[in-house]
């Protein structure tokens, strides 16, 4: 069986920027460092993080007044951020710059009175933190059903943004619907959708054609590793999406000849290569190291954390 690894994979700018906060954080001001939510959907990272003497909580009322507390690279609304300040803690945000951009894009429509049609899954944390900015303002659409039903107020006054870690092109089939039945939607500046998440996406298409199988390696909390396994299977082949090695059947192997391998924007490099060494012991071999292209985006981190070392 061979194995072609797609490139790029793994982590994006914004993942690696959250992960380095938190080490900063707990290297400068010694732990226990509190992080809500999960710093990014990965679990080994999670675990990692916590043996290092993070804590991961999803309520502010568990972290002790006036502790240091990171939000996660998901973003939070300004409920959260209100909250914090109301508890005196020390904030350092982890927020993706992607991410953020898409809550100023929330604020500023809303202010000119323009109804938001978010795309999105409503139960996502990155989602949750968009809307709200707006409340009053923004409707979250899951599909194009959700899309071909919506009623707005003005018609004449909407606009569109997404959660920067979808399909894109079901976000693309999404926006056709609403640019349909709202001629002067107003569309995002720049696209919504994190270039890390499109990047790998294309980076699958372009393999499928070359494989029987996708292997996904993501966590199942991962947005951006399901919309790969299930980008995978509409390319006509089976794809699975899992943890790490331990996870792996092997009966999903039987008849395959060549197996696609790629990861979500939150999994660690080392979750991978345990993944090709399991392939290896089932007898694979990798015909193709996907080692081109190269990612250069890097993201700048928060000034009070700047020189400190990891």
């Amino acid at each position: 069986m061979e194995i072609h690894l797609a490139s790029p994979r793994g982590f994006c700018a914004g993942v690696e920027r959250a992960i380095e906060i938190v080490e900063r954080a707990l290297s400068r001001f010694g732990p226990p460092i509190y992080v809500r939510h999960e710093i990014v959907h990965n679990a080994h990272v999670v675990w990692d993080l916590e043996r290092k003497g993070a804590v991961f909580v999803d309520d502010l009322a568990r972290v002790p007044v006036g502790s240091w507390t990171v939000f996660s690279a998901h973003g939070v609304p300004p409920s959260v951020v209100e909250e914090a300040e109301s508890r005196d803690l020390k904030v350092i945000d982890a927020t993706c710059p992607l991410v953020t951009k898409v809550h100023i894009e929330a604020r500023s429509l809303a202010n000119r009175g323009y109804t938001i049609l978010l795309v999105g899954h409503r139960d996502h944390v990155e989602v949750e933190g968009v809307v709200g900015e707006a409340e009053d303002h923004v409707l979250v659409i899951e599909n194009r059903e959700e899309a071909a039903r919506v009623e707005v107020t003005d018609p004449s006054r909407v606009a569109v943004l997404t959660q920067t870690t979808l399909s894109v092109d079901e976000a693309r089939r999404v926006t056709e619907v609403l640019l349909r039945r709202f001629p002067d939607l107003v569309l995002p500046r720049t696209d919504d959708i994190c270039y890390a998440t499109q990047n790998r996406q294309d980076a699958v298409k372009a393999k499928s054609s070359a494989v029987d199988l996708w292997l996904v390696i993501g966590d199942k909390t991962s947005s951006n590793s399901n919309r790969l396994r299930e980008l995978g299977e509409s390319q006509g082949v089976p794809a699975y999406l899992c943890l790490g090695a331990d996870e792996i059947d092997p009966s999903w192997f039987d008849g395959v000849r060549s197996v696609g391998v790629t990861s979500g924007a939150s999994t660690p490099e080392h979750s991978v290569q345990a993944v090709l060494a399991r392939l290896a012991e089932l007898g694979a071999v990798l015909v193709e190291d996907g080692s081109e292209p190269v990612e250069d985006m890097a993201f700048s981190l928060p000034e009070i954390l700047r020189g400190t070392p990891r």
